[in-house]
């Protein structure tokens, strides 16, 4: 039987971290709205006129909708969001699809609060079935089997380590556990990349974004005993509709306008990844 280990101490906030999402408040841009902090699923949204800050909004909630989908079933069961930001996503899972109770696990504080206090009347509900923990995707502060799903929206990017996050998630999911992650991934193991990327995109240039690849990502989902591992990109739904966004703000050439560039240059894609933890052995 494949064993999963105990977690591992928390890793140091990294400093850009701490000040993009403490002081610099990103959620709180224009880039952002809705209590999101992603990217933006566009499929469906007319991309032939500037988009509203409606069709931002949907586009945010539709990435949720699209990961959290590709967990069912999920009536009834118990989940955590590793990266929850404002909790916005929190409140989707627990609104339209049924969890019995959703723990959001951010490693920002001030997140956190904002989360807390966006979220209030939600946690003012039924006793623990929302609640936000402070806590690393490397060391997560639950027990062994805790949840029957987990999910992660646009937070693996920040990751420092990507094999401490694959063996956490197997720890914490029960034997038949599901676990869904989506962010920007490099989707090669060309040694190349970080540094290419660094040179189109300030954000992995100052370190904010980690230039993991898939393979990195799969092959730690692997060695930590999950299975049913399935990657599909869905760029297409995310960096056309993205830039479009982008385009209301930045103009063409700036550093912002390099994520399409580098997607349509095979550099960066967008994935989302869906794993499982083997169901537990039958007795003799």
């Amino acid at each position: 039987m494949t064993q999963f280990p105990g977690a591992v101490p928390s890793p140091a906030m990294a400093p850009v971290v701490q000040e993009t999402y403490g002081p610099a408040d990103l959620g709180a841009t224009p880039l952002f709205g809705g209590g999101f902090i992603n990217f933006g699923h566009w499929h469906g949204i007319d991309l032939d006129r500037l988009p509203t800050e409606d069709d931002r909004i949907r586009s945010q909630q539709a990435l949720y909708r699209h990961v959290l989908a590709a967990l069912a079933p999920t009536e009834g069961l118990r989940a955590v969001e590793v990266g929850c930001g404002l909790g916005t996503g929190c409140a989707v899972a627990l609104g339209e699809y049924g969890f019995a109770q959703v723990t959001g696990m951010d490693i920002h504080p001030q997140q956190l609060d904002r989360a807390r206090r966006a979220q209030a009347g939600l946690l003012a509900g039924p006793a623990e079935r929302l609640r936000f923990v402070q806590g690393a995707a490397e060391s997560m502060p639950f027990g062994d089997a805790e949840f029957d799903r987990l999910y992660s929206v646009e937070a693996a990017q920040h990751f420092r380590d990507l094999d401490a996050f694959a063996r956490e998630t197997a720890r914490v999911l029960r034997p038949g556990g599901r676990a869904a992650v989506t962010s920007f991934f490099v989707p090669d193991a060309d040694p190349a990349r970080p540094a290419q990327l660094a040179a189109l995109l300030d954000t992995f240039a100052t370190g904010l974004d980690v230039a993991h690849s898939i393979p990195e990502l799969t092959a730690g989902l692997e060695r930590s005993g999950l299975t049913d591992i399935r990657v599909v990109s869905i760029g297409a739904a995310v960096w056309p509709g993205w830039d479009r966004w982008l385009s209301t703000m930045w103009q063409p050439g700036t550093w912002p306008r390099n994520f399409l560039r580098a997607y349509r240059e095979g550099l960066l894609d967008y994935f989302t990844i869906t794993a499982a933890r083997p169901a537990a052995c039958a007795g003799p």
